[in-house]
């Protein structure tokens, strides 16, 4: 692509070849003298900031969800209208029924998380999530107007999942694509903020509405979802559309106004050009090296199949850190340690789970992306121990596992320890993965691959939440130490697997896996010049290469 036809707006011709893209770039000039600055802090970047955390706000809705349906499952409305009863008359539901309301929504979050977020590869990503919520929507209309169908609940949890799903491949891949690299990790971890503040703001509401004698107390939980979800569509009309989205569709005019209005410049600014030009040749880069099809997932270049395979892992190793043993179960946990008010401890933890958001938002651009991880790997692990030695050998009284005879003193020493976990999982593995993964793909692949791995997210989480009810009632707090040792192992795959990517724009990172740096000597890596990697074809010519040559 040529500088006059960048400058101009005029848009590379659809039958435009691969070689003849990479001729254009070659006679771009060598040096980039304009270039929009990637560094400063948040003042410098305050719009744009603005706009991301727009659609961080995906986020609450999913948090929102996780935070209100462990109150549910406990609430008096609830249980007579879609539980069973008991030979005495009180109203219960069965850890089969539970474990469905509380997984089925994961399952929906798989689903659409792999095929609903195709969306934003064809209508584009701000398209992609205003699409998520009216499927939101309509789950959530399935749910409010139940009125003594169990089964009514789960469909429309399922619907809603595949909204959440969707948004939750979108939001992180829309920040990445539009965050300078300076505030990238930061602002993909406002993602995981508004997660623990929507989780906060669940157990509130919920624990506001549980002092009511009828549907009140479920329905009006629902009904806020609403709200949220004209909320989220109103910033996506404000958001500029991802520029790397728009160049790929060779819509180079909009690709400059969207990057001009991000940073408060002029769309033909020079520093605008050069932005689009780093944009074009990576994505230049990306078509020489393979076609963006599902087994580019296995076969494309650089270590594509590698990166995949480490998103699968960290997602499922987020869920098997134990997180959600205690977000979707907590107040039914915590009425196991003899507390009489399990909602006014779930409160403390959503609390907890917001606040420490914050310090992972501070630490993952200082620290690190492999630094927080096994930190949190570490710390979360020596938790889990304490956590499961306590309720399994010192909780309850002379053996017997009934929840009014425990010894006082273990169950604050537990609630303590899991606030202390939260605290780690919080500021480490919370956001620190959804920034590792949103980061790490090349953009002709990027919603596949990300879709996977959150689909990998999803079914642990699926699993977890379904078998919970069941596996605490066989080994009550001995289930703890399965997510010990899952913690154990997510400390070393962390060290031997997984690069990091701190300071490195997207284009970067492909060249991070091309030179195969190891992981452990990741950190120290130097990247290309800008100027180089806004006029070269890297690794992709390279690959091109060998590909002739077979």
């Amino acid at each position: 692509m040529s500088q006059q036809e960048l400058s101009s707006g005029v848009q590379t011709p659809e039958n435009t070849s691969v070689l003849e893209k990479e001729d254009k770039i070659d006679e771009v000039p060598q040096e980039v003298s304009h270039k929009i600055n990637p560094a400063g802090g948040l003042k410098d970047h305050l719009l744009i900031s603005i706009f991301c955390l727009l659609v961080a706000f995906g986020g609450f809705v999913f948090g929102f969800d996780t935070g209100t349906i462990s109150g549910f499952v406990n609430m008096s409305d609830f249980l007579e209208r879609f539980g069973q009863t008991h030979a005495d008359g009180t109203h219960y539901l069965s850890n089969v029924r539970v474990g469905l309301l509380v997984s089925i929504f994961n399952i929906g979050c798989a689903v659409g998380g792999i095929f609903l977020s195709k969306s934003a590869d064809m209508y584009g990503r701000r398209i992609g999530i205003m699409f998520a919520m009216v499927i939101y929507v309509v789950g959530i209309i399935v749910q409010i107007s139940a009125t003594d169908k169990w089964y009514q609940i789960c469909v429309g949890r399922a619907i809603t999942g595949l909204a959440v799903g969707t948004v939750s491949v979108l939001s992180p891949m829309f920040i990445s694509e539009t965050a300078p690299k300076t505030l990238r990790g930061t602002l993909v971890c406002c993602f995981q903020l508004c997660i623990t503040f929507g989780i906060f703001i669940g157990y509130c509401v919920t624990y506001g509405t549980k002092q009511l004698d009828d549907s009140r107390q479920w329905r009006i939980p629902l009904g806020l979802c609403f709200l949220w979800a004209i909320f989220l569509v109103s910033g996506m009309v404000f958001m500029p559309e991802s520029p790397r989205y728009l160049v790929e569709k060779q819509k180079i005019e909009e690709a400059k106004k969207s990057i001009a209005r991000s940073n408060k410049l002029s769309a033909e600014d020079p520093a605008v050009y050069s932005e689009v030009q780093l944009i074009q040749a990576g994505i230049d880069r990306e078509a020489l090296a393979g076609s963006a099809s599902w087994m580019e997932l296995i076969t494309g270049k650089p270590a594509i199949f590698r990166r995949v395979v480490m998103g699968i892992m960290l997602q499922s190793l987020q869920q098997l850190t134990g997180d959600n043993y205690f977000f979707y179960y907590g107040t039914t946990i915590f009425q196991a340690v003899g507390l009489k008010d399990s909602f006014e401890t779930s409160i403390i933890l959503g609390v907890v789970n917001f606040a420490s958001t914050f310090v992972g938002i501070y630490i993952i651009e200082r620290l690190g992306r492999r630094t927080t991880l096994l930190a949190g790997s570490a710390a979360m692990f020596v938790c889990f121990i304490i956590y499961s030695v306590l309720g399994s050998v010192h909780l309850y009284k002379d053996g017997e596992y009934n929840n009014n005879n425990t010894f006082k003193s273990s169950g604050n020493a537990m609630i303590f320890v899991t606030c202390l976990y939260i605290f780690f999982f919080a500021s480490t593995w919370a956001g620190g993965v959804y920034t590792i993964i949103s980061e790490s793909y090349p953009l002709r692949i990027r919603s596949k691959a990300m879709a996977i791995a959150t689909a990998a997210n999803w079914l642990w989480g699926f699993l977890i939440s379904f078998f919970t009810p069941f596996i605490t009632s066989a080994i009550h707090f001995y289930y703890g130490f399965v997510f010990t040792g899952c913690l154990l192992f997510s400390f070393f795959y962390v060290y031997f697997f997984v690069s990091e990517t701190k300071g490195l724009s997207l284009e970067e990172v492909d060249e991070l896996y091309a030179q195969k740096i190891l992981p452990w000597k990741s950190a120290a890596w130097v990247p290309p010049s800008y100027e180089q990697m806004a006029t070269s074809t890297g690794f992709a010519a390279d690959a091109k290469a060998q590909d002739e040559q077979v």
